[in-house]
């Protein structure tokens, strides 16, 4: 169990706590928003940090690689699905984003069946990231920022769209090879 694996051992334990300030029913008072927006934003810098410290240090670990994009889902997807109930993202559009998740997580089982390794692409990374600033617009709710928080929500659809078809697309051999 070395720093970055737990580091992301820490971002997953982080998920239910930052579930529970997000949607305690006083989420309109802000000190509950800014806690639920520290454990966010502290759970997504320790995704970039243990990547970080993981390849410079060469402690890429088999744990590492399976728990790292199974914490980024659990925080990514917690968050989308806590818009829905607090009317800040209909519901459709949260199941296109975590749809494209499991479509792309079943997409690299069947790759590493055929000893394919389906690294990040850069639409995927972009996808991340916009889709993080979003929930952190999404999470702060205000006003003034209305049209960026807009911005950020059609912006993440798009990439989340373009990054599964770049996904299938450049890996079009691993679905020929498994048999589809």
């Amino acid at each position: 169990m070395n720093l970055p694996n737990k580091l992301t051992v820490l971002r997953a334990l982080m998920v239910p706590v930052f579930v529970f300030f997000i949607l305690y029913p006083a989420e309109q008072e802000m000190l509950f928003r800014l806690i639920a927006l520290f454990l966010f934003c502290t759970a997504s810098f320790t995704d970039y940090l243990d990547g970080h410290i993981a390849r410079k240090k060469n402690l890429v670990t088999n744990f590492g690689k399976f728990m790292d994009p199974l914490a980024d889902k659990l925080l990514v997807c917690s968050a989308l699905i806590c818009m829905i109930p607090l009317s800040r993202l209909p519901a459709w559009y949260v199941i296109i984003l975590i749809s494209r998740e499991f479509i792309i997580s079943g997409f690299r089982l069947i790759a590493v069946e055929q000893n394919v390794v389906i690294a990040a692409s850069y639409f995927g990374k972009l996808k991340t990231v916009s889709q993080m600033v979003m929930i952190i617009l999404l999470i702060l709710q205000l006003p003034a920022l209305h049209f960026v928080n807009l911005l950020f929500i059609y912006l993440s659809l798009i990439l989340t769209i373009v990054s599964l078809i770049d996904y299938l697309y450049k890996n079009r051999k691993v679905l020929q090879e498994g048999g589809f």
